[in-house]
């Protein structure tokens, strides 16, 4: 009786296994995507922040586009070359802008003024805090999914902004 079981049931992992392994690797697939977004998405918050560090090192840098575009670009490389990358990405996939804004901290509360050059034409009229310069830099990117999954996108746009107070 115990021989008759074992061959009605010999196979039974096999097909069990067959069943679930597909399941199993889109569960994989899934995980290493994820971790893929998450890693590019940290790639740009970092070279969004080196962008801004760059420029807030003072007036003169913080008018400098090109620095900061350069400083973002480097972060993001993974080297000083500027044109390969050490992280398997196209530094020429990467979009950088930055901005300067002007205006009156007042305990921690920015009224914004619409200065174009890091300079303070409207030092005078804060008189209830202190003149500052911040500096923000936009990275921009794109992720491109290994594989497409029904019902979600092969690419997503990941942006991230930093802002610095500009010293001086």
């Amino acid at each position: 009786m115990n021989k008759q079981r074992t061959r009605k049931q010999s196979g039974q992992a096999l097909v069990e296994l067959a069943f679930i392994l597909p399941v199993l690797l889109v569960l994989l697939l899934g995980v290493v995507e994820i971790g893929r977004y998450a890693y590019i998405s940290i790639l740009i918050g970092n070279a969004a922040h080196a962008g801004a560090f760059y420029g807030a090192q003072g007036n003169g840098f913080a008018n400098d586009t090109t620095g900061i575009a350069r400083a973002a670009e480097y972060d993001f490389a993974g080297t000083t070359s500027g044109t390969s990358s050490t992280n398997g990405l196209q530094v020429s996939d990467l979009n950088v802008t930055s901005a300067v804004s002007c205006g009156c901290d007042s305990a921690g509360t920015i009224t914004t003024f619409g200065c174009t050059t890091a300079t303070n034409p409207f030092a005078g009229s804060c008189a209830s805090g202190s003149w500052v310069v911040v500096v923000s830099v936009t990275c921009s990117g794109t992720f491109n999914a290994l594989f497409n999954y029904p019902g979600i996108p092969s690419s997503l746009n990941i942006s991230k902004t930093a802002y610095m107070r500009v010293a001086g």
